[in-house]
């Protein structure tokens, strides 16, 4: 304590210099109280490293057990995060899954992860070339998709359970060939379909060839053209958890209902021409909240 201190302290009362040096005796012990609590530092993995357009964004965050979840907002938007196990009694480790599409811009996507304390990061997004077809489809396939099958399907592809049910890489659905890849751009009939992409792989397997679950799954939506599904078809949709949503358009045979719970390699079907298309073929979609990704990285490297 300084001679300035110690002269100002001296010439007040005695009752002011007990109250005074208490506080500074309960700062002093506030202090070392402090310093003596254990401080972690929030862990951020993204993988990729060096995505492109299409590819899910793992986002895995080590935070202190004792605070609340973490948040993930990626370009203004809040997305799920999940608990994924604990590497001791007082690290928890969480993970979101992040969609890409064709639709982004490339470049600099922000990342903000909250777990108390506010760390602003980046990755960036790498331009991708996509090829573009041109599809003429027949009358009577042309029209535009009903309000009840929109609904439908669209509210399919945004559930979230908590529950992860996939393990390691995804299955090939289909043994036949690609014939359309991923994010292709097209014409229909002539017209550009502008914020339009090729929101899955199509199979040119035969009419009636099997179609497998490529990975663990519950069955949330079945619909059949002759319900008003007149541009997916008869259509499967399977539920893999946390997000996770993977869809079987244009079958010509349907061998699971809702609810079913289905293994990897089990057949759901059959390949087939029902809905929008201009010949027999799978159409298999992957879904991460809500938007169609990229299949191929689930099925070559799987993304745990």
């Amino acid at each position: 304590m300084n001679t300035r201190i110690a002269n100002l302290i001296s010439a007040l009362t005695r009752r002011s210099q007990i109250l005074i040096m208490t506080v500074l005796a309960t700062g002093v012990a506030l202090g070392i109280v402090t310093l003596a609590v254990p401080s972690y530092a929030t862990q951020v993995q993204i993988t990729p490293k060096n995505p492109q357009l299409g590819d899910t964004l793992s986002i895995v965050v080590q935070a202190d057990a004792a605070a609340s979840a973490p948040t993930v907002t990626v370009a203004q938007k809040i997305y799920p995060m999940f608990a994924i196990g604990s590497g001791n009694a007082d690290r928890s480790t969480y993970r979101a899954l992040v969609p890409t599409t064709p639709l982004n811009r490339p470049g600099t996507l922000p990342i903000q992860v909250n777990s108390g304390q506010i760390q602003n990061l980046s990755v960036t997004l790498k331009p991708r070339s996509f090829p573009t077809q041109r599809i003429w489809l027949p009358p009577g396939k042309d029209s535009d998709i009903s309000d009840a099958e929109y609904n439908r399907v669209s509210a399919f592809k945004k559930v979230v359970s908590p529950e992860k049910l996939w393990r390691g890489p995804f299955l090939r659905p289909n043994k036949g060939e690609i014939t359309s890849v991923y994010g292709v751009r097209r014409y229909y009939n002539g017209v550009f379909a502008k914020d339009y992409y090729h929101r899955g792989v199509d199979y040119g397997g035969g009419t009636g060839s099997p179609v497998i679950a490529p990975a663990a799954g519950r069955v949330a939506l079945v619909g059949r053209e002759s319900q008003g599904f007149l541009i997916n078809g008869n259509i499967i949709g399977i539920d893999h958890g946390q997000g996770v949503t993977s869809a079987y358009l244009h079958l010509s045979r349907i061998d699971v209902r809702e609810g079913d719970f289905v293994k990897p390699g089990q057949v759901i079907g059959a390949v087939g021409a029902t809905g929008a298309v201009t010949g027999p073929h799978l159409h298999w979609g992957l879904y991460v909240s809500g938007l169609s990704v990229d299949p191929a990285p689930w099925r070559n490297k799987g993304i745990e």
